[in-house]
């Protein structure tokens, strides 16, 4: 169990979170959506313990957490297959078992044993993520956080990541956060959307999603991306970024 309790937060005088009270389950997964400035990743560093809140209670049960970021932030002189197995080293697994596990993982996102030997500048954006999701789970997280990382990605490959994200999180049973800005995304991925506006940041709307992920198909994307949007307040929120444009 994840959980937010009382959460306040302030950069210098500046208030960036406010009364922030969210639990995430075991087995479940929460999307934190809102326009840019609302706190959502200032919420997932302090999941993380990256970030001390000026007030209030974090606690987490869980055994082990990995996060996967906007950027892919990949060791630069190091091969894919020691990027994925960098956890597992530092973990003192020995070189041809975290090789072995990085290899299995590189192949579970569609990279090839070729791809794994290049260096990160010589492979593709989507490419990089992938790499940067499988070294999270080479350490075999039952917590995922993720902080908007397809976002950089064109749709259709945004699109292929979600599924491989969804069958995975399925297969491993695995909880998650995931921080994004795109309603749609948080529809097909999580089992709970919690919609925060800025200034500071607050929880506005909550919306819970029963249905499997694995049965959401367009069209049931669509139509609850179109209702949560006749809600006022969360049409409120995404408004802001409009007129920030």
């Amino acid at each position: 169990m994840l959980r937010w309790e009382n959460i306040n937060h302030r950069f210098g005088l500046t208030d960036v979170l406010e009364d922030i009270n969210i639990t995430v389950e075991k087995g479940h997964v929460l999307s934190l959506v809102g326009p840019s400035g609302c706190g959502k990743s200032t919420l997932l560093n302090i999941a993380a313990d990256l970030l001390e809140p000026t007030e209030g209670v974090i606690t987490n049960t869980f055994e082990r957490l990995a996060i996967v970021f906007q950027e892919h932030r990949l060791l630069p002189w190091r091969r894919a297959i020691d990027n994925i197995a960098y956890g597992l080293k530092a973990r003192g697994v020995g070189r041809d078992k975290r090789h072995q596990t990085a290899q299995r993982l590189g192949h579970r996102m569609g990279l090839d044993d070729d791809d794994l030997t290049k260096f990160p500048h010589e492979l593709s954006g989507g490419m990089r993520q992938r790499v940067s999701l499988a070294r999270a789970l080479a350490i075999e997280p039952d917590l995922l956080l993720l902080d908007e990382p397809f976002t950089a990605l064109d749709v259709g490959l945004r699109r292929d990541l979600q599924d491989l994200v969804i069958s995975l999180i399925n297969e491993h049973g695995l909880s998650g956060v995931f921080v994004t800005h795109d309603l749609s995304e948080a529809v097909r991925l999580s089992d709970e959307i919690v919609v925060l506006a800025p200034d500071p940041g607050r929880i506005v709307y909550r919306q819970q999603i029963t249905l499997p992920s694995n049965e959401r198909d367009e069209t049931y994307v669509f139509r609850a991306v179109g209702e949560l949007m006749q809600v006022p307040a969360v049409d409120a929120a995404f408004r802001i970024d409009e007129k920030a444009a």
